[in-house]
């Protein structure tokens, strides 16, 4: 008989899309007895409703579902992130925030638009929630875990064994996040989202990016290399009084970008070029592309070829699920057998709750998440000055 695995207990906080995903994430996790005791939210119906249908505990309580808990999964939104991870954090327990981290989302001024306020009052302060949060961190037992999937992709973390093994220097990466646009109402708003597609969406390329820096950096001489400078330009096509809408792409954003493309210099020189936007028809493409001095590496975690499939007519794939975001299931489908292998999400939750339990590294971590905050508010920055070279302030 082999030894009996360690059982840890989490909460969800939140009851919409990320929390059910988080929720089935966490049954794949095998290295660790996970219980789910229960959830909390604001909006008692969802809550209701979804804590029945996975046979969970309700708390009307967060101080009830966090005193009950080893691991908070933190599935709200980002205006949300700061005063939760704190309160969560001084009573000495991890919590797995999902992406962004933080950001700046108006102070509650009124009649706060994001079209309008400044991005250097902005970027001050997101470093500034990020410094709570870090400090907070520092002060506890718990750890903050960030939940940025790209980092645990089989083919990314695939590209870090290749750095490590070789001792690669990356001179320059590729990588872009796009889709036709959020079903989500709060996403279209500032104030609720902390940005548009730069944040929203080129959050993940970046982090790609800025992870495998940092695993360079650390096999090489046991340090991450660091995002030093950024330039960015924003835009707001699907916002245009021209724009003409076939009903193919979202267009209810009201004071964000939906297209971000942003140059980062790192503190060895080396380079990456990251795309964001809600201009993309067809699904999502996640991709990520390497250009080191001894290889190449491409990285398609949607699409990918692993299945393709060709259907004549729409209606026969009804009750076929294909892929995220396709406009259609008639004629050629890159179906993907596991969108949520591909992209990482139970290898995220399996690496969490192994830290959790045996105190392993984290490899998606608050440094990682510092880094990525700092660098998109320093290119809304860069955007707001048409493209200027902005520092990316160290925390």
């Amino acid at each position: 008989m082999g030894a009996e695995k360690k059982v840890l207990r989490a909460g969800i906080i939140g009851s919409g899309f990320a929390a059910r995903f988080h929720f089935d994430a966490i049954q794949k996790v095998y290295g660790v007895k996970v219980e789910v005791v229960g959830a909390h939210s604001r909006n008692q119906d969802n809550l209701k409703k979804f804590s029945e249908e996975k046979g969970i505990g309700a708390f009307t309580k967060l101080e009830e579902l966090i005193a009950a808990s080893d691991v908070l999964h933190l599935c709200t939104p980002p205006v949300t992130h700061e005063p939760l991870a704190i309160q969560i954090l001084k009573k000495d327990k991890d919590v797995i925030i999902e992406k962004p981290l933080t950001g700046y989302f108006g102070n509650d001024e009124e009649n706060f638009s994001g079209d309008h306020f400044s991005r250097e009052k902005g970027l001050k302060n997101a470093l500034e929630s990020v410094k709570k949060m870090l400090a907070a961190e520092a002060k506890s037992k718990g750890r903050i875990m960030y939940a940025e999937n790209w980092v645990y992709a089989p083919a990314i973390q695939k590209e870090r064994e290749v750095i490590e093994k070789t001792k690669s220097q990356v001179l320059w990466i590729q990588a872009q996040q796009s889709h036709s646009g959020s079903h989500s109402q709060d996403y279209g708003k500032w104030k609720l989202s902390g940005g548009g597609s730069l944040m929203g969406k080129g959050c993940h390329p970046l982090s790609g990016a800025i992870y495998l820096k940092h695993v360079e950096g650390k096999a090489k001489n046991g340090k991450p290399i660091r995002p030093e400078s950024v330039t960015c330009r924003v835009h707001a096509i699907t916002r245009m009084p021209n724009f003409q809408n076939e009903l193919h792409l979202k267009d209810s954003y009201t004071d964000v970008e939906d297209y971000a493309t942003l140059h980062v210099v790192f503190e060895d020189g080396t380079v990456a070029d990251i795309v964001a936007s809600e201009l993309l028809h067809g699904g999502v493409k996640n991709y990520l592309e390497v250009h080191a001095n001894n290889h190449r590496t491409i990285c398609n975690l949607t699409p990918n070829n692993a299945m393709q499939t060709y259907n004549p007519v729409d209606s026969n794939f009804d009750d076929i699920y294909v892929v995220e975001k396709t406009g259609t299931k008639q004629g050629w489908s890159n179906i993907s057998p596991d969108e949520g292998w591909f992209n990482g999400y139970q290898h995220e939750m399996e690496a969490f709750y192994r830290s959790a339990a045996f105190n392993e590294e984290v490899e998606s971590n608050s440094t990682l998440a510092a880094d990525v905050i700092a660098t998109i508010y320093s290119a809304y920055l860069s955007a707001e000055k048409k493209g200027a070279e902005i520092a990316i302030p160290e925390l």
